[in-house]
């Protein structure tokens, strides 16, 4: 029973000196400022912990037999839409000319607005297109006009066609999806679908075709958060010049894992840029070629939170260490505020 009374005197908190028990006016700005302190650290503290944030990792990469999805969106100031194509070729041997399953061309004026609301498609094989405006009453010796003269006529009409275009200053925008086989490959887009003695009496030579370019938007898949594409909004616009603009793309299959679980499957990419001027003298007919190569390496992105008791501990820390600054804050102007009254009242009784 002895040791009950030593046990009652031991307390882990020690009692509040007397002045602090005064109400003061200092002591009750020191306590609003503790609080304001106290409270916007609290939110910081919670922001922080409801913020995701992401993990990277890297492994080898095992996908077998998937597409790889090619999203293109770009403006030809200065080519008209009939003489541009979207040709692709890839490692396996596979080669498609003036692609038009998921790629679409609209017509621009020289200001860059759309003209009308028609959206121009290559569903049409080029080169036989007019034997689809036939009318049915048409002679039997019409149909069976040799196919140099039908060639002859429609290459005229065309070339008038895309003169009168090149003089309004026409352009045209090439967007849609490719879907390629998951292999090293390229694409480009050019004027190459053209009969080469077509677009020599529309260019007068490959050193006239100006292939300036905006790139709107190019990517290998659907976006992710924070994904950056770096050919977005890029621009290159040629004067009084003209060549080939290629772009040596490296893909990196990508998957990105968000905090409810679900897994979206996509592809970031780094580009190095190389341009090729055209002399009077070459044979090659300017194009804008994307050759990419896919990394053997895939990364997945994590979306994760951080832990509730480390939330905690944090909270704890910076509560307990606002409440001890504000203590020795309190006691540090009691004492100035003591140390100044007690200074004026000794020069009073002087």
């Amino acid at each position: 029973m002895a040791r009950i009374p030593s046990l009652k005197s031991l307390n882990a908190f020690p009692h509040a000196e007397e002045h602090l028990l005064k109400k003061t006016y200092s002591g009750a700005v020191v306590t609003i400022l503790g609080l304001l302190v106290m409270i916007t650290l609290f939110v910081h503290e919670l922001q922080f912990y409801l913020t995701t944030y992401t993990v990277h990792q890297m492994s080898v990469d095992l996908k077998r037999g998937e597409t790889l999805p090619i999203h293109i969106n770009m403006s030809f100031p200065s080519l008209p839409c009939e003489v541009l194509s979207v040709d692709a070729i890839d490692m396996s041997g596979k080669h498609e000319v003036d692609l038009h399953t998921n790629i679409w061309k609209l017509r621009l004026d020289k200001y860059g607005h759309i003209i009308g609301t028609e959206y121009l498609s290559d569903l049409v094989e080029k080169g036989h297109g007019a034997h689809h405006d036939h009318d049915h009453g048409q002679e039997h010796h019409d149909e069976q006009k040799k196919p140099e003269q039908t060639f002859n006529e429609e290459a005229e009409k065309m070339i008038k066609s895309v003169k009168q275009a090149l003089g309004n200053g026409e352009g045209c925008r090439v967007y849609g999806m490719l879907d390629v086989q998951r292999v090293a490959g390229n694409f480009h887009i050019s004027v190459h679908g053209l009969n080469i003695f077509v677009a020599e009496k529309i260019f007068e030579g490959s050193s006239h075709v100006n292939v300036s370019h905006v790139i709107h938007e190019l990517s290998f898949g659907p976006k992710y958060p924070g994904i950056h594409n770096p050919l977005d909004e890029t621009s290159r616009i040629l004067h009084d010049t003209s060549g080939t603009f290629k772009y040596y793309i490296k893909v990196v299959p990508t998957e990105y894992k968000y905090l409810s679980k679900k897994v979206l499957p996509t592809n970031q990419f780094s580009v190095t840029e190389y341009f090729l001027p055209i002399r009077p003298s070459d044979r090659a007919w300017p194009a804008v070629y994307f050759l990419y190569d896919l990394s053997p390496i895939t990364v997945t992105i994590k979306e994760e939170r951080r832990n509730f008791l480390h939330f905690i501990t944090r909270l704890c820390a910076v509560l307990g260490g606002t409440f001890a600054m504000t203590g020795m804050l309190d006691r540090w102007m009691y004492r100035l505020i003591e140390s100044v009254t007690n200074s004026k009242t000794r020069s009073v009784l002087r």
